[in-house]
Order: C-alpha cells, then structure tokens, then sequence
C-alpha cells in the first residue's frame, strides 16, 4: 500500500507536464469579436458584432449602458440566438457569425454624441472561455432635424447653407479653448487607445505641435498615429500641417503585462482660430480604466526591472507563461517559491490548530516506523488532493469571469459557516463528548483520537481549507505565476506548495532519528487531547466573527443554532452507538438539520455597507485613488480581509499603532484601505494590477514615479523606510 501510494504522489506531481489545451490559438477578443457602433438615426444606435469563426457570444452575457447625459434609453433590443446547452450557464442562446443590437431612445436636442459601456462575453470552440469584456464607444448622433451642417472652413466664416457657425455666436470673438478644440479619449483595444480631436468651425490643430503621456503601471504610449493632414500658411510657423475637421486617432500601448490596470492619459496640442489668434498649448487628462489582455513585448536582455522595455534595441528571451508580467519567474523558480511558502505555511497561525492534531497523531504512533510512514504519506496525499482541487476550483472560476484570487472560498459565508461547525465538531470529539471513530467510516475518521488511512487524509484536506487566511513569504510571486500560466502549469505549482505545507510530517516519517525525538504515549496524551480542543473553539470564535462582518447578526444567530444542533446530533450518536437503527437514524436526520443553517446563510444577502471610515483612514476606490495621484499625494493602500490572519497581525503589531500613524504624517500621506472580505471584483482588479493573487497586499505610491510594493509581513522599520522615500 506504502509503495501504491508513492507512487500515486509522484504521478501527482509529474502530472503539470501533460500538455493542456494550448491557448496560443486563441484570437485577441477584440479579433474574435469585432465589435462596431454607428447611429443611423439620433434615437437608434446600432451595435454589431463580426464573429469570428469558431467563436460564439452569450446574449444573456450582452448588455449596454450609456454614460453621457442627454440620452434615455429604452432596454438594448437582441435578435433571437441558437439554443445550446452550455457546461457553465446550463441552457442559453449564443451567436455566431454576425450580430446587431439595436438601442433605442431619445436624444436631447444639441448632443453631438454619447458614450456607451458595452459589456458581452464569448467562447471559442476549442473549449476556452474568454471573461467577461467591457468596451467603451464613443458614437456620433447625426444632426438635430432642421439644423444645417457647419460651415466648411475657408468659407469666411459663412455657412452656404444658411447655419450660423459658432465663431459669429460668439460675435467674432474667439471661443474659449474648452469650446475650440474638444478632446476625446476611450479604450479601443487592450493595446490601443481611440483619441478624437474636434476643432470648432473656423479653428484648426497642428499636426506636429503635440506631446502625450500616459501614467499607467507597466503600460506605455507609443507614437500617435495621424491621419493624413493638409498643408496650410500658418502666420505663427509658416508652412505646417493642419486639421480643421475632427480627427480620430489611435494611440497604440506597449504592455510588460496583461494586467487590468487604470490610467491617466495626459495630452498637450495646440491649435489656433482661422485669421485669428493662436491659443498657447492646452493640455487635457481623461481617467481610463485599460483592460486586461493585449501583447506582451519582452524586455532587452539587461534591462532593468520596470524600464520600458521599448525605449531600447533587441529583445530579451522569456520563459514567462503568456500573461504573466515582464519580471516573472520561471517555472522552475516558481515551484521553488511554492515549495518554500508551503513549508513556512506551517508556521502560520491559521494552521497551528489542525497542526496540532496531526502532531498528536504522530505521538500516539509510538515509535512505530511503518505507520507513522503511513499516516505521513496519507496526510500528505490529502493536502496534495486539496491544494490541486481548491487551485483548479479557483482557475475555473476566473476562466469563467469570476473575480477571484487566494482564499477566495472564505468570502463565501456559507463556507465560513460549515467550517465553524466542523471546528466545533472537532472540538466536541477532542473534548470526549462524542468519538468520530470507525462507526463514522470516511466522514472524517479519527481526526483525532484515533488515527487511519482517512482520519490522516482528512486532516490534510483540513489544513489546507484553514491555511486559506494566510499567504505566506513567497506565497505570493509563485501564486501569481500560476494563475498567469496553463492550467496544467498552475496545478503543479499548486502541488509544489502542497509538498512544502506537508514537508515537515514527511521528513518525521522517513527520517527515523526524527521520529524517535517524538515523546512516547503515556497518559499525558488524554490531557492533552482535551486541551487542544480550546483552540478548536477559539478558531469556531474566529469564523463566526468574520461571518458576522460578512452577513451580520443574524447569520450568527443561525450559524449558533446550526452548531447547538449540531452538538445536539453528535450526542445522540454517541447514545445510540450501540443501539438500533432507528435511534443512529434519528441522529442524522439531526446532524443534517443543524447543516440548514449553511444554505440559509449563503443565500442572505449582504448587509448594506456602512459609509463611516476610521477617522484617518480613507475607503478604497480607483477614481481616488488616481485623483490622489494625479495631486501628487503619498498614498499607503492597506487590502485586507477580515479573515485573513496575517493582515490582522499586522494591523495589530505595526498599522494600528501611533508609530504608523507618525510616519504618515511626516510623509504627508493617505491612508486607503480595500476589505476584500466579500467578493469586490474592483479590489479584485488592483491586486492583479500589482501581481498579487490575495491578501494582504501594501502598495505604497510616492509623489511622483512608480509604487512599491511592500512585504506581506510587515514591520515598523519598512513602513517608516518605504512612507520616507515616497515623501522625498
């Protein structure tokens, strides 16, 4: 059985190699899903998709909203689709080939255009998912009924037709430069940017009289890409190039990664009235929100970390998964990192508590070589198992849109609620209220007076659902590759952390000279297997705390009564162990009453959101955020989560204290904080934006240039070190 099972956890282990579905075939979305808008009329907006071949859009997955004012809506109109089963949403319509939305409404008189957030989601034969896709439109409404058009220019400023041109509005005198020259910007592709310049009648743009900047992390600007303009006289700068009509052009990106990420795009052009004067360059920032996606370009060999990597000649070879940012590691490293996370993981307070048990386990063994080789290996082949299912559970998920990362089973209040009860149930038993042994075969035998084959497996499943809260030293940087990489990739660094959180119980079982350093079973053991049953209940404490920030009061209330009759049902178990079966029935039909709770408790909806902050402390949101920036202010962003336990360690030790609060005002600095207790699909977003894939992240932006981020375990003397060089 020992020799089966070796060899089980070295084809677990190998497995990552095997080759997955190669997602280098798939089209760039906006390829696979072209997507157009036009306004035939100024209440009818078409929106059209041209559908690549093997590729199909979700209608319920579509939608629209409008984002200027000056335009109601009626809901989007979409035609009929084909009917199809689907392994994700059960039974929908999908679309191939071609397809048109229309969106009705009525404009208000004078609204030359409106912009529109497009949403919609699509598939690829070959099995993939794309997530979720927002593009942002800029469409052009035609003219009101019985408004002429605007006169041409060179025309003297008289229309032919008999309009009024918005120069002789204003009587002659030149517009204010808001008026004369509008500026436009929108997201067109992951890696491009639309701009659209729009002259007034009578005024017109350089060409060359233009500079942009964009402050985006890990994105850059590259050259602005002109239409063909018309030569002009200028009496300012003589011969030059000119627009006078409006002027779409692209504004194409350099990525280091594929991170969603938002921006600030600053423009300066200049431009002049027609025989008139000539306005000083003008200078307009519009927020963007720049999606995920897009080319990787790799990095010049020696290139220093975040340069850009396009400001220099050649290109450097990286051995990055697609996705994954310019600097990361390679597979190897990767699994390095995992395994050395996983072995720190141990050390972690959220799984001191199941720890505990397993030792007790190796005690009781008694020296006896072969077993505790046993119970090491079975142990290890539960964490494996776990640590491959919640991975491949949270790839999945983001594959299918999600807005997922590292514990995120713990923003899932049912899930918070059935683990107290287990940790209570564990409790009961270390307490001798009622012995889970082999009359309870596979629910979760001897997990803790009595030892097995499932008793060792289970609490490895265990230890690895309560190691959730913590991320680990170089957890984090291994964690980001393999969401970033194949999912065969991923599983296998998901398995190397497995390895290290169960490295030490195998070290213990096939190093004899360590196991004999175990103390013998004696008597002590009974007291101490009582005894551990106190951090069973503490940690019960703990998730019904964090289901209380999550649901409220009343998800307590119901959590409580599911573990009253959860003990209720364990003590009638044990009453009836040697009785007949209609008395053990009865004290199932218990035991299965008491999980009612855990269903009720995640269909509840979220209690509202309170607006009171911690005096100091700012809420997290991107536009802040980037209004922050934009005033050049320090900002130290704290993401954390109520059932993260190294985050709280670290708001105890070092956020909480006066010394922090010192070093922010010395530095001048903000202090914003994101709880990612719940599902937030935008904090969601800033932790990927910096690599992360969980809790806690601290990300400290200076005045001016790029943010650092700082360790998951944080001292005073990093925080004050970090808070004074963003204030320099």
């Amino acid at each position: 059985m020992t020799r089966w099972l070796t060899a089980l956890l070295a084809l677990l282990l190998i497995a990552p190699a095997a080759k997955a579905v190669d997602e280098a075939d798939l089209l760039p979305i906006d390829e696979a899903f072209a997507l157009t808008a036009r306004a035939p009329e100024r209440g009818r907006i078409e929106l059209n998709w041209r559908i690549a071949e093997g590729y199909y859009l979700y209608r319920h997955r579509m939608g629209v909203e409008v984002l200027s004012m000056g335009f109601k809506s009626d809901p989007l109109g979409l035609p009929d689709g084909i009917a199809y089963t689907d392994e994700f949403f059960g039974d929908v319509e999908t679309y191939r080939d071609d397809v048109t939305a229309v969106l009705t409404g009525a404009a208000a008189d004078g609204v030359p255009s409106i912009e529109l957030k497009v949403k919609y989601q699509g598939c690829a034969d070959i099995g993939i998912c794309y997530p979720p896709h927002t593009r942002t439109l800029r469409v052009a409404l035609p003219a009101d009924a019985g408004v002429a058009p605007a006169a041409l220019p060179g025309a003297g400023g008289i229309d032919l037709l008999g309009g009024t041109n918005p120069a002789i509005a204003a009587g002659g005198l030149p517009l204010p430069e808001n008026q004369a020259f509008r500026f436009e910007a929108i997201v067109d592709t992951a890696d491009r940017l639309a701009l659209r310049f729009t002259p007034a009648p009578g005024y017109y743009l350089y060409r060359e009289r233009n500079s942009v900047e964009l402050q985006a992390e890990g994105v850059h600007a590259g050259e602005i890409q002109w239409p063909p303009s018309q030569p002009y006289f200028d009496e300012h700068f003589g011969n030059v190039e000119v627009y006078f009509d409006p002027v779409d052009a692209p504004l194409p990106l350099q990525r280091e990664h594929t991170r969603a990420v938002p921006a600030v795009l600053r423009v300066t052009f200049q431009g002049c009235q027609d025989e008139g004067i000539c306005y000083p360059p003008m200078t307009r920032e519009v927020a963007l929100q720049l999606p995920a996606g897009g080319t990787v370009a790799q990095s010049p060999a020696g290139a220093p970390s975040g340069a850009n990597p396009f400001s220099a000649e050649g290109k450097g070879e990286s051995f990055a998964p697609e996705g994954a940012p310019a600097n990361a590691p390679t597979l190897w490293f990767a699994m390095l990192l995992a395994l050395g996370g996983g072995v720190i993981l141990n050390l972690m307070p959220c799984v001191l508590p199941v720890l505990s048990l397993k030792a007790l386990s190796l005690a009781q063994g008694g020296g006896n070589h072969r077993k505790a080789r046993s119970q090491a290996l079975w142990y290890t082949a539960g964490v494996l198992v776990s640590f491959a299912a919640v991975g491949a559970a949270a790839l999945a998920l983001r594959q299918a849109g999600l807005a997922l990362g590292w514990g995120f089973q713990l923003q899932q209040p049912g899930v918070i609620a059935a683990l107290a009860l287990v940790m209570v149930a564990i409790g009961l038993s270390l307490s001798g209220v009622v012995s889970l042994g082999a009359s309870l075969a596979g629910a979760g035998q001897s997990l803790t007076e009595k030892s097995g084959p499932a008793g060792d497996f289970f609490t490895g499943v265990l230890a690895v659902v309560v190691a959730s809260p913590c991320t680990a030293p170089f957890m984090g940087t291994a964690l980001a590759f393999a969401f970033a990489a194949s999912p065969a990739v991923a599983i296998g660094v998901f398995l190397a952390l497995g390895l290290g959180l169960a490295l030490p119980f195998l070290l213990i079982g096939f190093v004899p000279a360590l196991a004999a350093r175990l103390p013998r079973p004696g008597a002590w053991m009974e007291t101490f297997k009582h005894l551990l049953a106190f951090p069973m209940y503490l940690t019960a404490v703990w998730l019904l705390w964090v289901l209380a920030k999550q649901r409220g009061a009343d998800a307590i209330g119901l959590a409580l009564v599911g573990a009253v009759g959860l003990g209720l049902g364990l003590w009638l178990w044990e009453k009836a162990r040697f009785k007949g079966a209609l008395a053990k029935s009865l004290a199932v039909l218990v035991v299965l009453a008491a999980l009612w709770p855990v269903v009720v408790v995640q269909r509840m909806p979220a209690p509202a959101k309170s607006e009171a902050v911690k005096e100091g402390v700012v809420a997290y949101s991107a536009e802040r955020l980037a209004q922050l920036r934009r005033d050049g202010r320090v900002v130290f962003v704290n993401m954390t989560a109520d059932w993260c336990v190294s985050c709280k360690a670290n708001e105890r030790t070092v956020l909480g204290r006066d010394g922090f609060r010192d070093a922010l005002e010395r530095a001048g600095a903000v202090y914003m904080v994101g709880d990612w207790t719940d599902v937030d699909p935008e904090i969601t977003a800033f932790l990927e934006s910096h690599q992360a894939v969980g809790v806690p992240l601290y990300v400290v932006y200076p005045k001016a240039g790029e943010p650092k981020v700082l360790p998951t375990l944080l001292t005073q003397a990093i925080v004050d070190e970090a808070l004074a060089e963003a204030g320099r």
